[in-house]
């Protein structure tokens, strides 16, 4: 199979032809299919390139910009998804809004990792969780920045240098579809092998099959290549090609990836806009380690999200 770089994917549906064709296919089960692939392919490139467009502004512009330049240009990207899924997006204004809530007023002494957002009953994530993954009832949820960030591996490094916490183990793979993990995960996570195994079962989408303990190290056997898209609760590092699993079981509940990145990014939009004086003194002041998370954060949003997204667009192909 021929794969191109996420961006480079993208640019192929700019031609109106290749669009109604693939929301054609993508229809094809839809009364008045045809017709609706042709009504939407010109709204589907306008997603995908003012969403490339505010991605190309982010590289440009210093970090204190880049949170709403991210934010919006996910946005473009996952409506572009969702008009895959749903040809009559959107069919009203309430999945229009973001669909999440933060603190009207930080607290004294703020800090962002400490921060949280809510999930309210109508909107784009909302909307997106439910046509793209199936996932349903997260209205009222809340989230912790610094729990959302422990689920991006590529920030691992900065929780052990920066807090002394080890999040996670890398999983490596042994050959095909065997992979083995450090036994020393089961001491962070309390349980014995066997409700490790049990735990795996009962959270991942995978089968984990001929499983056993040798040399400090557990191995087993999956039943299907993981998909990186909704691998949780494995966590896929794109920039090692490397899969991790957590050492807190709460971050082994199913949460895809790329809802965390728009949690983030809508949080960081929404400090950087109306949080100025402690946004400004963040970039100025360093007072805390806030700032190498953020901006760590900024980096790999940049690539990770159109890389799930485009995900997204080659699963049916």
């Amino acid at each position: 199979m021929y794969k191109l770089k996420p961006w480079k994917y993208f640019q192929t549906f700019f031609s109106v032809d290749h669009a109604q064709a693939y929301l054609n296919e993508k229809y094809k089960n839809i009364p008045g299919g045809e017709k609706l692939a042709f009504q939407n392919s010109y709204t589907l490139i306008y997603y995908l390139d003012h969403g490339k467009k505010y991605y190309e502004q982010s590289k440009l512009a210093p970090y204190e910009l880049q949170p709403v330049l991210l934010f919006y240009g996910m946005i473009q990207l996952m409506k572009a998804a969702i008009l895959t899924k749903d040809p009559n997006y959107p069919e009203t204004t309430q999945v229009l809004a973001h669909g999440v809530s933060t603190r009207k007023r930080k607290k004294i002494q703020y800090e962002f990792l400490f921060d949280e957002v809510k999930i309210q009953k109508n909107g784009l994530i909302t909307h997106f969780s439910e046509k793209m993954f199936n996932l349903k009832q997260l209205e009222g949820e809340k989230y912790n920045m610094g729990e959302l960030m422990k689920r991006i591996p590529e920030l691992h490094a900065h929780f052990y240098y920066l807090n002394n916490i080890k999040v996670s183990y890398p999983i490596s793979n042994e050959n095909n579809l065997t992979y083995s993990i450090s036994s020393a995960i089961l001491d962070q996570l309390n349980l014995s092998y066997d409700g490790f195994i049990n735990l795996l079962n009962e959270q991942s989408s995978l089968t984990i099959e001929n499983a056993y303990e040798e040399q400090k190290k557990i191995i087993f056997n999956i039943n299907k290549k993981p998909n990186k898209l909704i691998c949780s609760p494995l966590q896929y590092d794109l920039g090692d090609h490397q899969f991790w699993l957590p050492t807190n079981r709460n971050l082994y509940s199913f949460f895809p990836e790329i809802l965390v990145h728009y949690l983030i990014l809508y949080n960081l939009s929404m400090v950087c806009r109306y949080e100025t004086d402690w946004w400004g003194e963040l970039f100025h002041q360093y007072p805390s380690n806030d700032l190498p998370f953020i901006t760590e954060f900024l980096e790999i949003t940049k690539y990770k999200v159109p890389y799930y997204l485009s995900l997204i667009f080659q699963e049916s192909r």
